[in-house]
């Protein structure tokens, strides 16, 4: 076997946890290969609420570690990312019928002083008589609280953590699939097939299996493990329906199930509406929202907003599947959201880490726990490194966004500014890669729909492993919601000449 066929790591799986544990294993100085069936993070990863968030409703269910450690996370993100992730108001209205509001004022009290909350604002009681957030509510609802989180870019930061990884040294193969693994002495023997059918056998001293929804069958199918399932398959939808109402405001609405429901500014001109819990037994591939859940959302902001939703005004819906680790808790909202390992490491013989559970806000952590797992096997003693480190483009002075994107429109005053702004979002101090010597829009190539440059695609081609057009407009960025009609066709015309080789990103 040939030396550049061996590595220390082959994690399976590039969703969030997969590309965080690569991250953090080749900042340590590990080689690492991490191989995804599809595009990162084009699963469940690129499927969730946008949060990070400590989880107010987990503290219904004593979650408090889980809760304590995702609000230091929140800090530590906002610091690493500020381009894709920035502070974000929720309010929450008092309905008596449901919770007290002795409960939510004791509950939000623990919210602000269980994480050692720095740079968001502490929660406060509302007027919603007096209040602009009371506005868009129907009436009889007068009173409510507000408190801080974020919101997060959810499959940019999958992109961007691979990225990372790859910069510190790792292999990142997507459209690459984990055929077979099988311990072969000291080592993982597996074989990777890529989507045009190519092969490609490697060996690895240590085997992550962070596949997800796809995580069992990744333990019996291909690594032949013999475990009892432990995975419970949620989903959760989401609908994306014209702006509801003005101001930069959230709202985490209760519904009489005792589940809650967000509705999210969401790319300026729409609100996102989510999330459901239901359980799932079908291919996650095929996941997608019913027209139960539809209502179910637009019937729980109906409560509250007027003129609320209607089923008609769904422009967009998306559902992902969470695997979360099966605690045999008797409804799928009250399935705790914490992480589980699932560590098989006989003597003598090279370790399998499986991962169960987990939220995006706690991935880092996540993977910093992993690796504490793993090194000792590896005979490593590496440190943790990524808590003070920044995401690529997220190496703004001071953390401060505003202040960076005053500077990109002032050193080119000829960016229009929505697209100044968009760009600056996306892709932080990174966008000088894409703007690079251009002295106006022309420079930047043609427009391919939406305000997507050809410079822009030839980015996201040559770095960030986009393939097709909806790698580019759903995932790399949202620009499928406001492109024209055959923005896609005009996308896929410009690929088809300028694909690399299946699976492979352009080095730096």
């Amino acid at each position: 076997m040939s030396q550049d066929e061996a590595f220390d790591l082959l994690v399976i799986g590039g969703g969030i946890n997969g590309v965080g544990i690569a991250r953090d294993a080749a900042g340590r100085g590990f080689k690492v290969l991490l191989c995804e069936q599809g595009d990162l993070g084009h699963a469940t990863s690129s499927a969730s609420s946008k949060l990070i968030h400590g989880g107010l409703r987990y503290l219904e269910q004593y979650a408090f570690r889980l809760v304590r450690e995702a609000l230091i996370e929140r800090e530590v993100l906002l610091a690493a990312a500020p381009h894709i992730i920035w502070p974000l108001r929720f309010v929450l209205p008092h309905v008596k019928e449901l919770r007290p509001a002795w409960m939510l004022r004791a509950g939000l009290f623990l919210y602000d002083h269980l994480g050692g909350r720095k740079r968001l604002e502490a929660s406060r009681a509302l007027d919603l008589r007096r209040d602009p957030a009371g506005a868009p509510l129907v009436e009889g609802i007068t009173k409510g609280f507000s408190y801080a989180d974020c919101w997060v870019e959810d499959s940019r930061l999958v992109v961007l953590n691979a990225l990372d990884a790859a910069e510190r040294g790792a292999e990142v193969l997507t459209r690459t699939r984990c055929r077979s693994a099988r311990r072969d002495g000291a080592t993982w023997s597996a074989t990777l097939e890529t989507e045009d059918g190519g092969e490609r056998q490697v060996r690895a001293r240590a085997l992550v299996n962070a596949a997800g929804p796809w995580v069992m069958e990744v333990l019996g199918e291909v690594a032949g493990a013999n475990r009892r399932s432990t995975l419970r398959l949620i989903k959760g939808s989401h609908v994306v329906v014209p702006r509801l109402y003005e101001g930069d405001q959230a709202y985490i609405l209760q519904a009489p199930d005792q589940r809650v429901v967000f509705v999210i500014p969401y790319e300026r001109e729409f609100s996102l509406i989510g999330t459901t819990d239901v359980d799932f037994s079908d291919d996650p591939e095929r996941a997608a929202i019913t027209p139960e859940e539809t209502a179910y959302l637009c019937d729980t902001v109906g409560r509250y907003f007027q003129p609320g939703p209607r089923p008609e005004d769904v422009v967009w819906s998306y559902a992902g599947v969470r695997p979360l680790y099966d605690d045999d808790s008797g409804t799928a909202s009250t399935v705790t959201r914490d992480y589980v390992f699932d560590l098989d490491a006989p003597a003598e013989t090279p370790p399998l880490l499986t991962i169960f559970g987990g939220k995006i806000t706690t991935y880092r952590k996540l993977a910093e726990h992993a690796l504490a797992r793993l090194t000792p096997l590896l005979g490593s003693k590496a440190q943790p490194w990524t808590a003070t480190a920044a995401l690529p483009g997220g190496d703004i002075p001071d953390a401060d966004f505003e202040a960076f994107l005053g500077g990109l429109q002032a050193g080119r005053p000829w960016l229009p500014p929505g697209l100044a702004r968009r760009l600056a979002r996306a892709y932080g101090t990174r966008v000088e890669e894409i703007l690079s010597d251009a002295s106006g829009l022309a420079d930047l190539g043609a427009d391919l729909g939406g305000g997507l440059t050809e410079a822009e695609a030839d980015y996201l081609l040559r770095r960030e492993w986009a393939r097709t057009a909806e790698d580019i407009l759903w995932r790399r960025s949202k620009l499928g919601l406001h492109a024209p009609a055959g923005t896609a066709e005009r996308v896929e015309t410009w690929l088809s000449g300028q694909r690399p080789e299946p699976g492979k990103a352009v080095a730096r």
